[in-house]
């Protein structure tokens, strides 16, 4: 068994996968496996896969149909176990030294579930995260985002979670964590899915690791401001999302303290919907049918919660 497992999930991945697959070629760290895979793509990335990819060190798998982020990469954890597991997306691209770095710096800390390093933009010059930040009203957020890195991210720290873009996680932690067979809540399809997992691990009593001497670059996507321009199937999931995040890992200590920012942005977002954004009325509409389900998955993660409510307060003081 490979100390680390590198998994990639990948959907029409064609113009990304090639420059990610090189650079985990790259790293100085040799005990790991590749493990893709490939959510029924239509376009070239399966013709890419089987021309770069490391056929001695990769394992692929191919789903019939799109099973969401959250499947897939369940799927491929519990089919390929190791010491630890490095999400990555195939749109990032790998310093050399990325894996050694987060590995080095999770061996030297035990009571650490995860870790995450300084994610720049394709640009090298913009920040993309350094980790999640959690705001008083709900909202989850990638610090440090937009702003150009001028070394005010270069210290090592602890951070509430990595974002799901380059996350390596300690496979007992996942093994700890996880919500009867699933690691990332399948409930979420995609996206918030990894502030979901380092919020659970908070909750269980896991730190998470900031390594800014582990670089990468991530070609980012989805982000608040560009909104307006997202495909409406995106925006239903982050509305869906936004309230099975609360439902899974929210304290009552916490909602207690911050009744008041919560329902009002709680107010704006299902107000926007209804107003202006027709095509999410369904992520209302799953929350409220499923709702028995969704408490009983609640009841199972709060009956584990083993951090004091000023733990996880301390980490919702970031916005409004």
């Amino acid at each position: 068994m490979s100390r680390v497992s590198v998994q990639i999930v990948t959907f029409n991945s064609a113009d990304d996968i090639g420059t990610c697959l090189e650079s985990l070629r790259g790293q100085t760290w040799s005990d790991f496996r590749i493990r893709i895979l490939d959510n029924a793509s239509t376009d070239r990335t399966l013709d890419v896969l089987t021309t770069t990819l490391d056929a001695d060190r990769t394992d692929i798998v191919r789903s019939d149909t799109n099973t969401g982020f959250a499947a897939a990469h369940n799927r491929l954890a519990r089919d390929f176990p190791a010491d630890f597991v490095l999400f990555l997306n195939p749109d990032t691209i790998l310093d050399s030294t990325f894996i050694s770095e987060l590995v080095g710096a999770l061996e030297l800390s035990d009571e650490a579930g995860s870790a995450s390093g300084k994610l720049l933009r394709m640009d090298g010059v913009t920040i993309d995260s350094t980790g999640i930040v959690m705001t008083r009203n709900q909202r989850h957020l990638d610090r440090g985002a937009e702003q150009p890195d001028s070394g005010q991210y270069d210290r090592p720290e602890r951070v509430f979670g990595p974002s799901g873009a380059a996350a390596m996680y300690r496979y007992s932690c996942l093994n700890d964590v996880r919500v009867g067979t699933m690691i990332f809540d399948e409930d979420f399809f995609a996206y918030r899915e990894d502030a979901d997992l380092a919020w659970r691990s908070q909750l269980l009593g896991w730190a998470s690791l900031y390594v800014p001497t582990a670089v990468a670059r991530h070609r980012r996507r989805v982000t608040p401001q560009r909104r307006s321009n997202l495909s409406a199937l995106i925006n239903r999931h982050s509305v869906k999302n936004r309230f099975l995040l609360r439902i899974n890992n929210m304290t009552a200590g916490l909602y207690r303290r911050d009744f008041w920012r919560i329902t009002a942005r709680d107010v704006a977002v299902v107000g926007y919907v209804f107003a202006w954004e027709w095509s999410s009325i369904p992520a209302i509409w799953y929350i409220l049918s499923n709702r028995r389900r969704l408490w009983t998955k609640r009841r199972d993660i709060q009956s584990r919660v083993r951090a004091e409510d000023r733990e996880i307060n301390a980490w919702f003081q970031s916005g409004s």
